[in-house]
């Protein structure tokens, strides 16, 4: 069975720093894009970043210059490292991975359950 599970949220002040983990298990052979999506209450998923394989990365512009993604493909992990967090950061943070492989199956995409990070004022 596969699965991601992400980690590292949390209660953090404004202007702190959080990291994110999302490691994903099961027998996997390979995995595509990885990316970090985040939900607000009452608001639709959005994407906060993406990175490939190779490690091309990708950031909406609300947290460019302050959060960074990176990966550890011999790990089958993807890290969110966020800096100078503000209230509107505070939402539920998912892990998601595009073309997942096992030596049985693919996946076109697979999704963690998320954590919850909140950054008070």
């Amino acid at each position: 069975q596969v699965q991601l599970v992400e980690s590292g949220g949390g209660l953090v002040q404004a202007g702190g720093s959080l990291r994110l983990s999302c490691a994903a298990s099961g027998s996997i052979f390979s995995i595509g894009v990885m990316a970090w999506y985040r939900q607000a209450p009452g608001k639709e998923r959005d994407l906060v970043a993406s990175i490939t394989t190779a490690g091309t990365t990708n950031y909406a512009d609300s947290v460019k210059g302050r959060f960074t993604i990176s990966r550890d493909n011999a790990k089958n992990t993807v890290y969110l490292q966020m800096n100078t967090l503000k209230p509107e950061d505070t939402a539920i943070y998912y892990c998601k991975a595009n073309d997942l492989r096992t030596s049985w199956s693919r996946y076109l995409e697979v999704w963690g359950r998320g954590t919850l990070v909140t950054v008070s004022s």
